[in-house]
């Protein structure tokens, strides 16, 4: 059954059928669900209109097939047919070979098995030409097998027990090392953790799995399992706010979130309609993203609450190194993304170019013409960019590349869009004035990027961030308090930063849990992109 924030598929004959059916006879389940999913999209709908910050582009957006914002497709949605590409960059990427499957070396976290051959080793006589001799190839035939498993896997031990029958004394079997201790093994926090925060599935959804596959896992366990690991592994969290202070790019954004304990004091805190109407306490609620960038490491944090996303940025760079240079902000244009900061504390701040580019999208339909212009500027400009991280430039190469080839490009479109304005072409308050207005007066942090070294274009790498706290709201809706707000924001920030530097999350996880007193004692020796060496180095020092 669809849901309102489905395409419904249903044109008008088949509503006509449905309403001339239910005139004569009972409707079918078939009329049925189609009545019923029309009744909900309707009601999503209305919602959504009384909504005040909802637009007739977002609304479009909702009710029409979602497609891609590649300029190419948005061209071909307007009516136009997209230009040659013979004048705009090529980005230097190739088509990878084998139509997007994985090779061995892909398999990272896969078990390796050396099988020798079975009557043969190096140094044999050539049983096909009894002359040569065989060799080992330095690279051997590779063959792959991939098998199911259960998330959680439980073993019950049966230790014989034998009882004297005399003096009543029990003797047991002794338990295998480290069974009895703990009844849930790190590897099965480091899962159920994975599932939730990594992978968006609900307690609820991985209870009803395990239940099935004959391991049963209440809710309320799972919470609580979660709930001890994380502050048995916030070391290494509070570790990585400080290393990400000292980063030289910050990503920063927020998106809406629900915390059911703050929603309900507010709620009591507040008397009738007309109060709350008139004050001016904050009453929303956000998870905001911020990625730390500093020598090729990425950082990626979560905090949910009452606090915008420049708030939360400003008590990361409290733990800002003296004396280290301003960092660069990258964020959209909202005010709430920029902290106020202390004197002492300076960033430069840039904007977003996807953010910019998205305004000339939504309109594209009215205005294919003007916007096919603006769009495919902006995407010469993109591949001068997939350029220069192809050749893998410096920051201080790639702002000297941009400047040569991506400054006369955007210079051409920023005068474009002033005339515009001057020439009377594009009413102000039209879908494309908007546009243009929001890219003038952004234009100088817009084109950050050929003013600063390691400026970046957008701010795409913190998107992507969010939609980890997108996919928690989606499957599960709302956290109950703030203490398991906090929870997931600690999970979600681990598991996302080993994702951004190629660690394991699952391992990581476990491993924090294993070492939990030596992550305490110095837990910068345990991030994602240094815990693996660190136990061979302590084992070098006691050989030493």
């Amino acid at each position: 059954m669809k849901t309102a924030h489905e395409v419904l598929e249903v044109n008008r004959e088949e509503l006509q059928a449905v309403l001339e059916q239910a005139r004569k006879e009972p409707l079918d389940e078939a009329g049925y669900e189609k009545l019923q999913a029309l009744l909900r999209a309707f009601s999503y709908v209305a919602d959504l209109i009384g909504e005040k910050d909802t637009t007739i582009s977002q609304l479009r957006a909702l009710l029409m097939k979602p497609s891609t914002e590649k300029t190419n497709k948005v061209l071909e949605q307007a009516g136009l047919k997209p230009g040659s590409k013979s004048h705009l960059p090529d980005s230097g990427g190739k088509a990878k070979p084998g139509h997007g499957r994985n090779g061995a070396e892909a398999y990272r976290g896969a078990e390796r098995i050396h099988i020798p051959h079975a009557s043969l080793k190096p140094g044999d006589c050539c049983p096909e030409c009894l002359k040569g001799k065989v060799y080992a190839k330095k690279l051997p035939a590779l063959r792959i097998r991939v098998v199911g498993q259960a998330p959680l896997r439980a073993t019950v031990y049966e230790l014989e027990s034998l009882r004297c029958n005399l003096c009543g004394e029990v003797f047991e079997a002794e338990a295998p090392e480290g069974v009895g201790e703990n009844k849930y093994d790190e590897s099965a926090a480091a899962m159920i953790g994975l599932l939730k925060y990594g992978s968006g599935v609900p307690f609820y959804r991985l209870a009803g799995l395990e239940k099935n596959l004959g391991i049963p896992l209440p809710v309320s366990t799972q919470w609580e399992i979660v709930e001890e690991v994380a502050e048995l592994i916030r070391p290494a969290l509070e570790e990585l706010i400080r290393q990400a202070a000292q980063g030289e790019v910050f990503h920063n954004d927020d998106t809406g979130m629900k915390i059911l304990s703050l929603a309900r004091e507010s709620a009591a805190s507040r008397g009738s309609p007309e109060e709350r109407s008139s004050s001016h306490e904050r009453t929303g609620m956000f998870t905001s993203g911020i990625v730390s960038t500093r020598q090729g490491q990425r950082i990626a944090l979560f905090f949910t609450g009452r606090r915008h996303a420049g708030e939360n940025f400003a008590q990361v760079l409290a733990q800002r190194g003296a004396g280290l240079p301003p960092p660069i902000q990258m964020a959209d244009g909202l005010s709430r993304n920029f902290p106020k900061l202390p004197d002492k504390l300076k960033v430069i701040v840039g904007n977003c170019n996807a953010h910019s580019r998205r305004r000339f999208v939504e309109v594209a339909s009215n205005f294919p013409e003007e916007c096919r212009y603006v769009l495919e500027s902006l995407a010469e400009v993109y591949g001068y960019d997939a350029q220069a991280e192809e050749r893998g430039l410096s920051a201080e190469e790639r702002l000297r590349f941009h400047q040569e080839h991506s400054r006369p490009v955007m210079a051409k479109l920023h005068a474009w869009l002033r005339a515009q304005f001057a020439e009377k072409k594009v009413e102000p308050n039209s879908g494309l004035g908007s546009a243009i207005t929001y890219c003038l007066k952004h234009w100088e942090r817009l084109t950050l990027f050929l003013l600063q070294a390691g400026a970046p274009l957008d701010n795409n790498i913190v998107e992507r961030a969010l939609k980890k706290a997108v996919l928690h709201r989606k499957n599960s809706l709302f956290y109950k308090t703030e203490n398991g707000a906090e929870v997931g924001d600690l999970f979600m920030s681990l598991i996302h930063t080993c994702e951004l530097n190629g660690a394991n999350p699952f391992d990581y996880l476990t491993e924090l849990q294993k070492q939990a007193a030596e992550v305490a004692k110095d837990p910068s020796a345990w991030m994602p992109w240094n815990y693996r060496e660190t136990p061979k180095q302590a084992a070098a020092l006691r050989r030493g």
